[in-house]
């Protein structure tokens, strides 16, 4: 676009939309392709779980009361909508009880965004198979991770949510995919997308709209690909523009050469990680150091007279605000309640996320004998342990534990395995599917890539769950 700043990088927007719309599913590395198989299966998990909870429903109601065309299914519930509405709703609770899987460098949880994004259009158009759907989604992950780490802690820091901003473009690639965009509808899905992305960080603090950046992120990247597919135009420059373009507004101070750098040989899309306690990542490697010394040192909350944490800067910020009780997604995101919960009980579960247990007296008593405090050297490693903590315990008899975590458990550098993550999903659908049900959707995922279409996944996340529990 004419203006007087120059581009940041110019034609990445252009370069991004003829890899996502050029680049062979045989291009894409198997061990990517496994990585996202498990995103699915683990998403599919999240999002059911997801579509029970009160903010949901919220937003269930919204879009039938809006009606519209009914080719695709709100997951769980047996009824059709339209698609965007589909999408809405379901993407929504992917992000609904923060489980869903996480890119540390983007800050982005691209299964919610790209998941539903999928599935939807698969049932709309049946011909689509698990091969098409399987590298929509790398592709959908690879581009939206990319400029997720183009735009670095800053967009974050600046008071914006990522999943809600960059997460718009992961579901318009993995939309414009499977509609079959070429790299010139590609690149205009790209400029609709980023400009309709959005999001504020204050959510975090008790708001149930954080739940829905994700929904709405993963429906304005659908609408812009079905818009780009009707021949309307985006910012043609999107991400790279000098001014008014998203990374030169969002973030301001991005580092651009992460757009491009090693793109097709070193795939974004294969270390994406997964969450294995339903709060704030941020707070897992502390979480999982407290957890090493209360067992491995046989301490108990009693025993306890300090916490001490020290964390990175963003880490800090995201999560190290004093805690009150207002609300799930408050205590979710803060990570005095969290290490409460695990001083107390020894772990952390979705139970402890419940209205009642968020303003137990008990865990609001043993706040105040956490410290939180930015840890220079943690700081200056760079983003790629922007996840990472030194948690010290100061015992009532004088001892000291001390415990660093680099990188918290599910992460690429610190991997679960399958069963782990089918064992999450399991928990996730106990009270939903029967275990038949549960079973074969594990089954179909791990062969995703292999199946002729999405039917009889669609038609299981699709029914009534109280059709399903009493499932022998």
């Amino acid at each position: 676009m004419a203006n007087s700043q120059s581009p940041l990088l110019p034609d990445a927007t252009r370069d991004l939309a003829s890899f996502a719309a050029e680049t062979r599913p045989d291009e894409i590395p198997p061990g990517v392709i496994e990585r996202i198989k498990l995103s699915v299966i683990d998403g599919l998990g999240v999002c059911l779980h997801g579509t029970t909870l009160p903010w949901t429903r919220m937003v269930y109601e919204l879009v039938q009361d809006e009606g519209g065309n009914r080719v695709a299914s709100l997951w769980g519930t047996g009824r059709q909508t339209a698609l965007t509405n589909t999408v809405l709703f379901n993407s929504t609770a992917g992000h609904a009880f923060e489980m869903d899987d996480i890119h540390k460098e983007s800050i982005l949880h691209p299964s919610s965004l790209a998941v539903p994004v999928a599935l939807a259009l698969a049932e709309a158009h049946p011909s689509l198979s698990g091969r098409d759907i399987v590298t929509a989604l790398a592709l959908g992950y690879e581009v939206g991770l990319r400029i997720g780490n183009a735009a670095t802690t800053s967009l974050f820091l600046n008071g914006f949510h990522p999943q809600g901003t960059s997460g718009a473009f992961v579901a318009a690639v993995t939309a414009g995919r499977l509609l079959g965009l070429d790299a010139l509808q590609m690149q205009h899905a790209l400029g609709i997308a980023g400009s309709m992305g959005a999001g504020l960080m204050a959510a975090q603090e008790g708001a149930m709209v954080k739940r829905l950046h994700a929904g709405r992120a993963a429906q304005s990247g659908l609408m812009a690909a079905l818009l780009a597919r009707r021949g309307f135009t985006g910012i043609s420059d999107i991400v790279e523009a000098g001014y008014g373009g998203f990374l030169s507004s969002f973030s301001r101070t991005p580092n651009v050469e992460r757009l491009m750098e090693g793109l097709r040989v070193d795939w974004e899309a294969g270390k994406v990680g997964f969450k294995m306690y339903p709060n704030v990542t941020s707070i897992h490697a502390a979480l999982d150091a407290l957890r090493s010394i209360l067992l491995e040192e046989c301490v108990t909350a009693a025993q306890v007279k300090e916490i001490e944490v020290g964390c990175g800067h963003m880490t800090f910020v995201h999560t190290a605000w004093d805690y009150r009780p207002i609300g799930v997604t408050a205590a979710q995101m803060n990570m005095y309640y969290g290490l409460s919960v695990m001083a107390l009980k020894g772990n952390v579960s979705a139970s402890d996320y419940s209205g009642d247990s968020i303003a137990d007296p008990e865990i609001v008593a043993f706040v105040p004998r956490i410290k939180i405090a930015v840890d220079s050297e943690l700081e200056s490693r760079g983003p790629g342990y922007r996840h990472a903590a030194r948690v010290a315990v100061l015992t009532t008899d004088g001892r000291i534990f001390r415990r660093e975590v680099l990188h918290r458990r599910g992460s690429p550098e610190n991997p679960v395995t399958r069963q782990d993550v089918e064992a999450k999903f399991d928990a996730n659908v106990s009270r939903l599917l029967g275990p038949g049900a549960a079973d074969r959707l594990k089954s179909l995922a791990a062969k995703l890539d292999v199946l002729t279409d999405a039917k009889e996944i669609i038609d299981i996340i699709a029914a009534p769950f109280d059709t399903q529990r009493g499932e022998a």
